[in-house]
């Protein structure tokens, strides 16, 4: 029998509005604010905020859920108003949007109001108002879209830090930003709050003795901090660390994940001899990720002596 022929895969259309960071957003009619990483959208909303109300103080701005609707709402807020203030509309829920929401939005599309600027939250929980994105996205409204994907691996965490204080025209120490990262592994909404509160607080450059001193709870509690004295053959304080971890909630899930990781990345790197650079990017890796995986292979361990008869005392 001839086989059947292979089906090919979906292609998935390309947007034709233009994608803004989240760091850098500008306002447009209409801006589609998508993806789940609520820490980046409520920046990026808060930065077209600040770009209106830094134009003209007399912004007008409005908040209304998409997902408990009342009809004319959209038209009603984005209406002109007797002085003519610019008007800037947030819309939250659009991923649960009500149907009376939905058609009201299509409709404004092809007519947006003059002077008013739409940001439509949708963080992809679901597939409601896919009509309504794919028509922002081909290009209806005049919108943008900002994209805030869901910041999980380690690496990304690592990038948003970085993009925190070279926004900010900070600099912080390659030590002091992983101590930074890793005692915030666990929720980002920490690390962006701990990352402002340096370039707030901290007029000069920032070190390792600068996160510790801020931080030196968290850094000493965290996975990577059991993990690296461990691996490290420092054993008595990886056991103590281990034990403030555990006494202070920490969840032993990520310890024994941190101990993991550690030990897939020396394997990967032993025995290379590639420049940190070209292996990172071989690897998918960042070279001080590389650079410490080879000081970790390396690094002199404590080896504890086994007892021996003479050394016990008698009974």
């Amino acid at each position: 029998m001839t086989p059947a022929p292979r089906r090919s895969a979906p292609v998935k259309a390309k947007s034709a509005i233009p994608q803004v960071s989240w760091r850098t957003p500008q306002p447009a009619p209409l801006v589609l604010v998508s993806g789940p990483e609520e820490v980046c959208a409520e920046r990026a909303t808060a930065g077209i905020r600040e770009f209106l109300k830094s134009e003209d103080p007399t912004l007008e701005v409005s908040d209304i859920r998409a997902d408990d609707y009342a009809a004319g709402t959209l038209l009603a807020v984005t209406s002109p108003s007797l002085f003519g203030e610019p008007r800037l509309v947030r819309v939250g829920g659009v991923e649960k949007c009500s149907d009376t929401f939905l058609s009201e939005a299509l409709s404004y599309l092809a007519h947006p109001q003059d002077g008013a600027t739409v940001v439509l939250r949708h963080t992809g929980a679901s597939v409601r108002g896919k009509k309504l994105l794919d028509a922002i996205r081909a290009g209806e409204g005049s919108g943008i879209e900002i994209a805030c994907p869901a910041i999980k691996r380690d690496s990304d965490r690592f990038d948003f830090a970085v993009g925190e204080f070279k926004t900010a025209g900070k600099r912080i120490a390659p030590v002091a930003l992983r101590a930074l990262v890793s005692a915030f592994a666990d929720d980002l909404t920490e690390l962006a709050a701990a990352c402002q509160q340096l370039i707030a607080d901290v007029p000069g450059d920032i070190d390792e003795r600068t996160v510790e001193r801020y931080y030196g709870g968290r850094v000493e509690t965290s996975a990577f901090t059991v993990a690296d004295t461990a691996i490290a053959g420092q054993y008595g304080p990886a056991l103590l660390a281990l034990r403030h971890a555990l006494a202070s909630g920490a969840d032993p899930v990520p310890l024994v994940a941190a101990v993991a990781m550690k030990l897939r990345t020396m394997a990967r790197v032993a025995g290379t001899r590639e420049p940190s650079s070209q292996l990172a990017q071989r690897l998918g890796m960042k070279d001080w990720q590389v650079d410490r995986a080879r000081r970790d292979l390396v690094a002199p361990r404590s080896k504890a002596r086994p007892a021996t008869p003479s050394s016990r005392s008698s009974a």
